[in-house]
């Protein structure tokens, strides 16, 4: 490997080959952190805009404190930071199926794992989100069934563009009144896509959630010499 990049770890993993690596980029000026499931990108520190606008655009929806909070999908650990950051959260708890990534999180292999292993509001939960819904008992293990101000997820690329064929009926009306049901009145579901907005989505949102919208979120690319977007889906109980 050139001496620009660094393997950090490599794991087999029940979803493919994970990589962990860091390498320096001339443009950005400095270290670029990175996540690789086989031969696909799953994160990258040049591109966090979108990570970060989940979860500020979720929590600038419920004007409450102090807020209970879920994050599904833990990465490079961009949007449970940016959770943290906001003095009106109680608790969170973050999801991830990989237990490889949470464990690079607790060795300080991610620089974010400092932040989230040094703050008594945050977990590291080692399960499969999706699992962990149809289940009926929630995300937190210790108070099965226990109800949150805001859900946000960040694990597939799309609605439409899973990692893995199985999560789908988590986006059809039934799984999204399960989650739905784990919300407190006035709560919040936050989505991240790496898609255009999707109209029939936001039907089916339309269907469980009575206060539904898609925020567009603009980041320039520097590696296409020009913007790219992501996608926030926001769905609101009342």
């Amino acid at each position: 490997m050139s001496a620009r990049f660094q393997e950090l770890d490599w794991r087999q993993t029940s979803l493919g080959e994970l990589t962990l690596r860091k390498r320096h980029d001339p443009v950005v000026g400095g270290e670029v952190h990175e996540i690789k499931l086989n031969d696909e990108f799953l994160m990258s520190s040049m591109f966090t805009v979108g990570e970060v606008e989940l979860a500020r655009l979720a929590l600038a929806a419920i004007p409450r404190a102090p807020l209970d909070v879920v994050v599904g999908g833990l990465g490079l650990g961009f949007t449970a930071v940016t959770v943290l950051e906001n003095a009106d959260v109680g608790s969170l708890l973050v999801v991830d199926a990989l237990g490889e990534v949470i464990e690079w999180h607790q060795q300080g292999l991610i620089p974010a794992g400092s932040v989230l292993t040094a703050d008594a509001r945050c977990r590291l939960v080692h399960g499969d989100f999706f699992a962990m819904l149809r289940s009926g008992h929630g995300f937190d293990p210790a108070t099965p069934g226990r109800a949150f101000d805001a859900i946000i997820v960040d694990i597939d690329h799309s609605p439409r563009h899973l990692l893995r064929p199985g999560n789908a009926d988590f986006y059809e009306p039934e799984g999204l009144r399960r989650l739905a049901g784990l919300l407190r009145p006035g709560g919040v579901f936050a989505l991240w896509s790496n898609d255009p907005p999707d109209d029939e989505f936001i039907a089916t949102l339309s269907s469980v959630f009575t206060d539904v919208h898609a925020e567009i979120v603009s980041f320039p690319n520097s590696l296409q010499g020009k913007d790219s977007t992501n996608t926030v889906y926001l769905a609101k109980l009342t």
